[in-house]
């Protein structure tokens, strides 16, 4: 395991650029859904659940919509949408790869919109496993700096299992094997340390590294495709020197 490095600063720099907040309420609220219809209405019983449940809260998300989704999702209440789960793989300018993550209720339009916002973008779509071999699963814990220390959640982490902490100035990110970020969750939150999600995600094995232009135009396209309806997660291995991040950060 390592701890802080400047490569774990630039990476939470690049999230931040990629985060985009706009239709966050939605996508939150999907995610409970999905996770309240395959694992159960019960928070206690549904791991999933629970964290989708956790990200709202500390998102802001209204307790009523949380609620309410948790019934949709679990059969209590009626209109409940038939989502389903596709995956697209493509490449944004200067070679990077994008993994796109869909939860929609209508596939067809799921697929026509990120091919245009693709190909406006300059990218393309491209053949499932192109894409997605340089990316590997794992789990994400993000915790607050605020109240804690970098050396406790570390060893905390470390007994339980995780793979890494990285130190982020305002947030430490722990990451865990898929089938231990429940376990580590647990043991952070037995120790008294707070988190703000808990997620899966795919994490590149080797990244692209840019310069300002192509980095303002793969920035660019990863906002346009997190503005559609069904977008639910995009995941890509891009980075850049710390000089073209604050440039991208300051825009």
């Amino acid at each position: 395991m390592s701890g802080h490095s400047k490569w774990a600063t630039t990476k939470h720099k690049k999230a931040a650029i990629d985060a985009k907040r706009g239709k966050l309420f939605a996508k939150l609220i999907k995610n409970i859904e999905i996770a309240a219809r395959t694992g159960g209405g019960d928070p206690d019983g549904n791991p999933t659940l629970y964290d989708a449940i956790v990200k709202a809260k500390k998102s802001s998300v209204p307790a009523d919509n949380i609620s309410r989704a948790v019934k949709r999702g679990s059969g209590e209440e009626a209109g409940a949408a038939n989502y389903e789960t596709i995956v697209y793989e493509g490449y944004a300018p200067a070679g990077v790869g994008i993994i796109i993550e869909c939860l929609t209720d209508n596939r067809n339009r799921a697929a026509a919109e990120v091919r245009s916002t693709l190909t406006k973008g300059g990218g393309s779509l491209a053949q499932n496993g192109s894409v997605s071999f340089n990316f590997e699963r794992k789990g994400q814990i993000v915790v607050p700096a605020e109240g804690t220390d970098y050396d406790t959640v570390f060893d905390k982490a470390a007994e339980a299992g995780a793979e890494d902490v990285e130190d982020n100035g305002e947030s430490f990110t722990v990451l865990t094997g898929p089938s231990d970020m429940v376990t580590v969750r647990k043991a952070l939150q037995d120790a008294g340390i707070d988190y703000d999600s808990a997620d899966l995600v795919l994490n590149p094995k080797s990244e692209v590294s840019l310069d300002l232009d192509s980095a303002r135009k793969v920035s660019k396209l990863i906002d346009n495709l997190d503005d559609l309806d069904d977008v639910q997660e995009i995941y890509s291995n891009w980075t850049a020197p710390d000089d073209v991040l604050a440039q991208l950060d300051e825009e």
